[in-house]
């Protein structure tokens, strides 16, 4: 393994005069469609590891969501199309004389994961789903068999993390944590699941824009509704007062023109009901946020799979790798990792590392190396417990 470490003058992230941050909650369709491809790729690993003992060959990290459409009314609405849902991808359907349901296991995924998470969507009536899945090329799946005992890279890819996050990233993931708690959905119903929350950060003050669908038949009229609207208000304040010491000021559902009736009212929680599409890939990144102003890959790690696909491997491992440096070296204000793999050679020994290190005072980074190379290699070797996190849900990679 080549292994750079490179050092800078401490100038982090959350130090510069501006920043900008994204995260796309559990119920916007490019956020649903990230949840359903993993949650798959977890029932298809079960089934693998229950009837064959190892996880087969599988990529099931092409789903399309297509919107539906409503008529969301104060107290009541109807879905009037249904929301289309295309499952795609690669699985091992067969194993000598044995055939696999891949269709069906992939199907039932997808609605198991639409009912536990979507309260709000009647999911055999308002969803239309399709399995488009099919068979792996010989290569890719020859590559995966050999590597089963140790795992062979299945491509040549990179993977980015950093750590730690800054008082706006942290904030903009709790806000959205905090608005789609399960808790605060039985209590509120009347917030729906499609959150999505914008951060932007000037020097001490951040300005949060969220967008936060209403359920229509929780809100009898407009009052009802600009109460749901305050109520968002004061739980974001609430969770920035305990994330973060800056100014914060929040607007919620910017959009809305309330005397020409053009509001963010639904019927089941999600602008998925009315024309919104989703596809995996285009919301979160493997640590849950959006942030153009870090290094990010443009692959999703949603829906592929945690053996030997390093474009999700690679993008936890180095999210972690520049966690431990951080915390285990006190000398690292922040630290950014990039893995790159090459296929078909050991998973655990990427042909190239590139770290990153954020010092008051750079001429520390040569002392410094021998400890983060040690940290870097452990981090690699503890890989196998990262595919099980994988494997038993446990790990989120949205």
């Amino acid at each position: 393994m080549t292994l750079l470490v490179r050092s800078r003058e401490c100038h982090a992230v959350g130090q510069q005069p501006f920043e900008v941050v994204e995260r796309k909650g559990i119920g916007h369709p490019d956020t649903i469609c990230d949840a359903v491809a993993e949650h798959i790729s977890q029932q298809l690993c079960r089934y693998y590891l229950q009837h064959f003992d190892h996880v087969l060959h599988h990529n099931v990290d092409k789903v399309l969501l297509c919107g539906g459409a409503a008529r969301p009314t104060f107290g009541g609405g109807e879905v009037l199309a249904r929301i289309e849902i295309y499952l795609a991808g690669l699985a091992t359907t067969q194993v000598g004389d044995k055939s696999i349901p891949v269709a069906e296991i992939a199907i039932e995924a997808c609605r198991e994961w639409l009912q536990e998470n979507l309260s709000e969507l009647d999911v055999a009536q308002q969803v239309r789903i399709h399995s488009k899945l099919r068979p792996g090329s010989h290569g890719l799946t020859e590559l995966f068999l050999r590597g089963s005992s140790l795992p062979l890279a299945n491509d040549t890819s990179c993977g980015v993390g950093f750590a730690p996050l800054t008082d706006l990233e942290s904030l903009v993931l709790a806000v959205e944590r905090r608005l789609n708690e399960p808790a605060l959905k039985r209590l509120h119903p009347e917030l729906g699941s499609d959150v999505k929350v914008m951060g932007v950060r000037r020097s001490d003050d951040i300005e949060l824009t969220v967008a936060c669908a209403i359920v229509s038949r929780h809100v009898p009229d407009l009052a009802a509704y600009l109460a749901a609207k305050d109520l968002v208000v004061q739980l974001v304040l609430a969770t920035a007062a305990q994330t973060t010491k800056l100014h914060v000021s929040v607007i919620v559902n910017a959009e809305d023109v309330p005397e020409r009736g053009e509001l963010f009212l639904t019927v089941t929680g999600t602008s998925a009901e009315a024309g919104d599409d989703g596809e995996v890939g285009r919301g979160n990144r493997a640590n849950g946020l959006i942030t153009p102003y870090r290094p990010m890959t443009l692959e999703a790690a949603a829906g592929k799979n945690p053996v030997n696909h390093v474009r999700k491997l690679y993008n936890l491992a180095a999210g972690r790798m520049a966690e431990a440096l951080v915390e285990l070296l006190p000398q690292v204000q922040d630290a950014s990792c990039v893995l790159v793999s090459r296929i078909g050679e050991r998973i655990d020994e990427p042909q190239a590392t590139d770290i990153e290190l954020g010092l008051d005072d750079p001429s520390q980074a040569e002392s410094l190396t021998p400890r983060v190379i040690e940290i870097a290699r452990s981090v690699l070797q503890n890989l196998p417990r990262l595919q099980r996190g994988l494997l038993e849900g446990t790990v989120t990679v949205f």
